[in-house]
């Protein structure tokens, strides 16, 4: 099990087979990252969430080589090896031949400069829409070359996604009056009941046009670096088939959210065009805001998880903050979800208004 005293001895830059000045520490729900001058090694942390479990070193070691092998797929240059953690007569040492029991595992990854992220990039005002064309065609791309899902895994179904609200909301249902007020908890789960019961059948046609596929899983903006030469996308999830076996719409709107959570709505719009128009998916849009919402939702409860693992006092305030800024994004969504929808098309006699309308009809399931 992962203990204080090896947490406090990752922070000795002796510990690190190649020379390093300093090290920073990153922490989060699940795992603890430490940054040397040019490396990043990821320990998880000995946890079991229930959609998650890191409880045995055997356990965290199999999650480990899975995270390397997956997160190439998008980030070849930047995933190494996993690493041994070994405890010795005077303290301990990360890879390096260490003679002394394994006690932790690490993931080794090339360090990226973290002003070359996309949230750091935004925040400068420094993104251009043609970035974000690019990256709409890398995750086309990628999406493209993933093997679709057999239905019967179940993976992407309406089951399957009243079964991951089902947990969020079992999850959460402690954090109420903490987090997340009680109206909100109820707005958000009345919505979610109504949307999925009327809609059923957009989910299975999902299904059955092979729009789910094993995606990334947590495209968030601090997870995509926008290099000179490449874009490199990092962190995929790796503890759970079910959440990185998805619709890719839903892959999408957890990047078109974060967008907007940035500030950055008229990008986010960009984004989700610039997919559309490379992948042909125009019944992603059916469900955008029902998976944004559940985006937010998810990142209302992972900053949930971690103000109440009791992060250092300074941090608390920020992480507060975090977790009812996303709870009241997916509320907005949630709203959204359930709003009435009217399309008016107009144009001079024989322009192919009727055509037009009929098309638009049919790709979301509209009424003419």
């Amino acid at each position: 099990m992962t203990c204080t005293a090896l947490l406090a001895a990752l922070r000795d830059p002796a510990v690190y087979p190649e020379p390093t000045t300093r090290v920073e520490v990153h922490e989060t729900h699940i795992s603890v990252v430490f940054l040397t001058d040019h490396y990043a090694y990821k320990i998880k942390k000995p946890v079991d969430l229930g959609f998650l479990d890191y409880s045995t070193l055997t356990r965290r070691h199999f999650f480990c080589k899975q995270e390397l092998l997956l997160n190439r797929r998008l980030s070849p240059d930047v995933y190494l090896e996993v690493v041994a953690i070994h405890q010795e007569a005077h303290g301990y040492r990360v890879g390096g031949g260490g003679s002394g029991p394994v006690v932790e595992y690490a993931l080794k990854m090339r360090r990226l400069p973290a002003e070359r992220t996309l949230e750091a990039l935004l925040l400068q005002h420094a993104v251009a829409p043609q970035t974000m064309e690019e990256l709409a065609r890398r995750l086309v791309a990628f999406h493209h070359a993933s093997t679709p899902v057999t239905p019967q895994r179940h993976y992407g179904s309406l089951a399957q996604v009243q079964a991951d609200w089902q947990e969020n909301f079992a999850q959460t249902a402690d954090c109420i009056g903490l987090t997340v007020s009680q109206q909100t908890y109820a707005q958000i789960q009345q919505a979610v009941t109504a949307f999925t019961a009327q809609h059923s059948a957009w989910f299975a046609q999902r299904v059955q046009d092979g729009r789910i596929r094993d995606c990334h899983g947590d495209l968030r903006a601090e997870h995509v670096y926008i290099m000179p030469e490449q874009i490199d996308i990092i962190d995929c999830i790796e503890f759970a088939e079910r959440f990185r076996f998805i619709d890719v719409a839903s892959e999408v709107a957890f990047l078109a959210m974060d967008l907007e959570r940035l500030g950055c709505r008229t990008l986010a719009s960009h984004f989700v065009r610039a997919y559309v128009a490379a992948s042909g998916d125009v019944t992603l849009y059916r469900l955008l805001d029902f998976y944004r919402c559940y985006r937010a939702y998810v990142r209302g409860k992972v900053a949930s998880i971690r103000l109440h693992e009791g992060p250092p006092l300074q941090e608390q305030p920020s992480i507060q903050r975090q977790a009812e800024t996303a709870f009241a994004l997916a509320a907005r969504y949630a709203a959204r979800c359930m709003r009435p929808l009217l399309v008016l098309m107009t144009g001079l006699i024989g322009s192919g208004k009727s055509t037009l309308a009929t098309a638009v009809a049919t790709a979301l399931d509209l009424r003419v």
